[in-house]
């Protein structure tokens, strides 16, 4: 099998090959000989400087005594000096110094051409300058790679004393080295597990050292050292990275520790066959998540082709300064089923409406008005005109408490089908163990922003390649808010193990939050026809899509506070025959009680009465804006009318079967479908 050759082989071939087509073969020589000039430049240089000096001290005594101590003293820093490096290289430098300094304080004091001081300059000059290129030459291995120093090296230090350091790039804070194992005896996978080793070796943190391996090869990798924690000065947020821009585009939400931008992208692009992605965004309290929750929503919300869907169980605590910009916010328990089941339904209707007009997938056209006759749903094949129809995404803030209410298989549904629909969904969590989350759901959701976690825990949030080349979330635990790894689609494979640091977003930037919300009002998307449809055949009146400013207050029910008085003044809704009514007359006193008989004390109503109550509750609770209920909804109106959870059971599966409810995937629990939408 032909051997691998190596960078060093190929460039002197290639060399070699420029030589024969006529380059100089003079300059190749200097080429070749320049890394081996120093030496001799340096003999050259002691020369002139013992035949100048001797000019200006030949027989001075007190020049005798200062140019013995300084020759001394330049010895000894030498050693000192050389502590750190190799036996050899240490007692070579020292040797070389000596001689070289005590040949310079006989030339300067007696002259440089006096007894046997030329013969010792003729001699012992180029016999020291080619001391240092053999040492030059016998540095490199027959494969070009450095080979051990003599204190065994750096390499064989940790236990690879037979690997190879090929190539080496060195950018700004950080130093990329190929490297080659022995073959037959180390593979890719000895050398992530002396990372650590490394590292303090180099007295640096373990996430400072990281090793990609090659996938086509089980010895071959890459070696990342970054010298210096640029993540620990707090960079503050700077606020959205391209207002008005497409959700397409990168969604910047930090910087790396080398100093690159942290990004991600949520929609797929098919040009450079990027796939659309969920996210999964988990850590330990403390760690960061809520400003990396406001870094990513401020810059989702900067775009304009994105719909926000929230569910935050903590009330938007977190997030209320952004609250005008999202187009549906739930505050969890009941509110986030409905917007679950709603997000089920609205995903079969997008990819209808997506593939009926010639997508595969979200694009930016797809949110804009159909106007190319190569998305058209018309049979014609002629321009349909039909609203755009924009990107979605679902957040699930603080999902451990949806996931216990509904199931861990509340997302997986979403997860698995949402992605071709134009929908992202993002789901933030302390702890993404298998106990909270089905692994069906978490298999899903491809992305990942990793925070400071439990040690014991990384392997629920991070592929287990990721860890193994040097992502250890679970040395930061909640001590360094906003560390993390990325791992998502777009997101160069060199960059997993590499730690980043969200933006810190300080209390100073609230009205900044609060101007991009209002931003989004007025030049944000509302929701096409095809996903509001769907969201309100599911959640009524619970999802109305988000204000517009400059619309108006919404229309006030009648029995509002000031209803009246508005009405009457504008001279509407007033009936002609209560014109001449004196509005300061005393209504007549009311004739009996009107009250319903089953709504006194102690009445049993009868089947009927009790069917037709029960009808009545549901379509309370609708009016409510609570539209998922279940046995539990009902323990007060059981005692009201003396009636029993079993019988409401029943009642509840009764209007399943008539389409009145919906079961989710809670048991014992039912959705109501909209009184318009039942009938």
């Amino acid at each position: 099998m032909a051997e691998h050759k190596n960078s060093a082989e190929q460039q002197y071939e290639d060399q070699l090959r420029g030589a024969a087509d006529g380059a100089s073969v003079t300059a190749y020589v200097l080429h070749r000989a320049k890394p081996h000039l120093p030496p001799w430049l340096a003999t050259t240089g002691l020369g002139l400087a013992g035949a100048l000096g001797s000019l200006q001290w030949q027989g001075s005594a007190a020049a005798g005594v200062g140019l013995t101590l300084a020759s001394v003293a330049l010895t000894g820093v030498t050693w000192w000096a050389g502590k750190a490096t190799g036996q050899q290289r240490r007692l070579h430098s020292a040797i070389t110094v000596a001689a070289g300094s005590a040949w310079l304080t006989g030339a300067c004091l007696a002259g440089p051409l006096t007894g046997p001081l030329p013969d010792l300059y003729l001699m012992g000059g180029p016999a020291l300058a080619l001391s240092w290129n053999i040492r030059m030459v016998l540095r490199r291995n027959v494969d070009g790679a450095p080979a051990g120093s003599t204190d065994k090296g750096l390499l064989e230090k940790v236990g690879l004393a037979r690997a190879q350091i090929g190539a080496t790039s060195v950018e700004p804070n950080r130093v990329t080295a190929k490297m080659m194992l022995e073959a037959g005896e180390q593979t890719n996978e000895d050398v992530a597990r002396v990372l650590p080793r490394l590292a303090s070796a180099l007295d640096l943190p373990t996430s400072a050292v990281r090793y990609l391996g090659d996938p086509s090869s089980a010895r071959r990798g890459e070696l990342v050292i970054v010298p210096e924690d640029m993540l620990a000065q707090v960079a503050d947020w700077p606020g959205p990275s391209s207002l008005g821009g497409s959700i397409a585009e990168p969604l910047v939400i930090g910087r790396y520790d080398d100093g690159a931008p942290l990004v991600l992208w949520l929609p797929g692009d098919p040009e450079i066959k990027r796939n659309a992605t969920h996210v999964l965004i988990a850590g330990g309290t403390g760690s960061g998540k809520g400003e990396t929750a406001l870094n990513l929503m401020t810059e989702i919300l900067s775009r304009r082709d994105v719909l926000l869907w929230v569910s935050d169980p903590k009330m938007f605590q977190d997030f209320r300064p952004l609250l005008p910009g999202m187009d549906w916010a739930a505050e969890g328990g009941p509110d986030t089923e409905v917007m679950v089941e709603a997000i089920k339904a609205v995903i079969p209707a997008r990819t209808r409406w997506l593939g009926a007009h010639g997508y595969r997938q979200w694009t930016p056209e797809a949110a804009q008005q159909q106007t190319s006759p190569e998305h058209t749903c018309r049979s014609d094949g002629r321009p349909c005109g039909c609203p755009g129809m924009p990107f979605l995404v679902t957040w699930m803030e603080e999902a451990a408490n949806t996931l216990r209410l509904m199931g861990d298989n509340a997302f997986t549904g979403i997860a698995q089908e949402a992605r071709s629909a134009g929908v992202a969904l993002i789901v933030s969590l302390q702890r993404p163990s298998y106990d909270q989350m089905s692994t069906s759901t978490r298999a899903s959701l491809p992305s990942v922003i990793a925070l400071g976690c439990d040690p014991r825990d990384e392997g629920f949030s991070l592929p287990d390649a990721v860890i193994d080349a040097g992502a250890h979330p679970g040395a930061w635990g909640n001590r360094r808010p906003g560390y993390c790894y990325v791992v998502s689609p777009g997101v160069p494979e060199d960059r997993y193990p590499s730690p980043g640091r969200t933006f810190a977003v300080p209390h100073t930037a609230v009205p900044t939050m609060e101007a991009l919300a209002a931003w989004a009002q007025r030049h944000g998307v509302t929701a096409d026809p095809i996903t509001a449809g769907a969201a309100g055949a599911v959640a009524g009146q619970n999802y109305t899509g988000r204000p517009t400013t400059g619309s108006g207050p919404a229309p006030r029910p009648a029995g509002e506070e000031g209803y009246g008085v508005e009405a009457e003044s504008s001279g509407l809704l007033i009936d002609p025959e209560d014109a001449g009514i004196d509005p300061e007359a005393e209504l007549p006193e009311e004739d009996g009680d009107d009250t319903p008989l089953w709504e006194s004390p102690g009445y049993k109503p009868s089947p009927a009465e009790a069917r037709e109550l029960f009808a009545r509750a549901l379509d309370d609770f609708e009016s409510d804006g609570q539209m998922v209920v279940g046995p539990k909804d009902f323990v007060d109106w059981c005692d009201r009318h003396n009636l029993s959870r079993p019988w409401v059971s029943e009642r509840l599966k009764e209007a399943a079967l008539d389409g009145r409810l919906e079961p989710t995937s809670a048991t014992g629990r039912w959705r109501i479908v909209p009184s318009l939408m039942a009938a």
